[in-house]
């Protein structure tokens, strides 16, 4: 077994890399973009051909959502074009693909939990083009695991939970959407889930959800964030209407996991326990 990690600089390659020296996985390789840009397709072959990888993690993704509505053109080069590149060499290096996707390939217009064979019906452009991108995984590699998930954050990169502490600091005063709801995900967990689902040598291809457990709004979200950072801030509840945004966002996406837990035999954790281990390490 040899994994091969693309877009390794950014939040969940971070996670990744983390939990696998936690894991003692001496096997997975971390390519700084220099060698592993997903839309230079001679570059990945070469990759491919010194790595020789059975397993390829793309963490690899536009995800600046609003930016995103503008800049349709390289949005859609990376979320599609790039997803379609790695699906292709994994075909030909017989290599298992792990495609990571968004909650945001949903509409979210209804308060029911979305299953991974409910209608992809995105509102936006990064929703749109990664909903694309699985297509693109589907249609050309059979060998693929697709793990959408939502409200990434952890200790690395720019994420909701470190701009919330860095805000709260600042401040007396915060406001925050209320009517959004989901289920925020701590990266080392959905990471750890991604190394068990290679190392379990499972064959179940297919589409699946992981999100940390739970139903939360991006208001108790970041009321959880300031009670267990110990930070004192008066946190408003807002409407998405008070604040609006260039991209429109899902109302309701809280994903069922039931697949993802049946197949593997995960557990997972409830949102605010991994959060509380997330700041304790930020404050550490």
């Amino acid at each position: 077994m040899k994994i091969l990690v693309l877009g390794a600089s950014g939040q969940l390659g971070q996670c990744l890399k983390k939990v696998a020296a936690e894991r003692n996985i001496s096997n997975i390789s971390f390519p700084d973009e220099s060698k592993a840009n997903i839309l230079d397709t001679a570059l990945l072959q070469t990759l491919f051909t010194e790595e020789m990888p059975t397993h390829v993690i793309n963490c690899a993704a536009y995800t600046a959502v609003d930016k995103a509505e503008d800049d349709v053109e390289l949005c859609r080069k990376i979320n599609k074009d790039g997803a379609l590149n790695i699906a292709g060499l994994c075909k030909e290096n017989k290599a298992t693909l792990i495609h990571v996707s968004t909650d945001f390939v949903f509409k979210g217009d209804k308060p029911e939990l979305l299953k991974e064979d409910d209608l992809a019906e995105p509102i936006n452009i990064y929703g749109l083009t990664k909903l694309e991108g699985e297509q693109d995984v589907i249609n050309n590699l059979k060998e693929h695991f697709i793990l959408r998930t939502s409200w990434l954050y952890s200790e690395y990169a720019n994420n909701f939970v470190k701009t919330m502490l860095r805000l709260g600091a600042d401040r007396d005063v915060l406001n925050v959407i209320a009517d959004q709801i989901g289920t925020p995900t701590y990266a080392i967990d959905l990471a750890g889930a991604i190394l068990s689902i290679i190392e379990s040598g499972q064959k179940d291809y297919g589409v699946y959800h992981y999100s940390n457990e739970g139903v939360t709004s991006w208001y108790d979200f970041a009321v959880g964030i300031f009670e267990l950072g110990g930070t004192k801030i008066k946190v408003k509840p807002i409407s998405t209407s008070q604040y609006p945004t260039k991209a429109i966002r899902p109302k309701f996406s809280v994903m069922d996991k039931t697949k993802i837990k049946s197949t593997f035999g995960l557990e997972i954790p409830y949102w605010r326990d991994s959060l509380q281990v997330c700041i304790a390490r930020l404050k550490y």
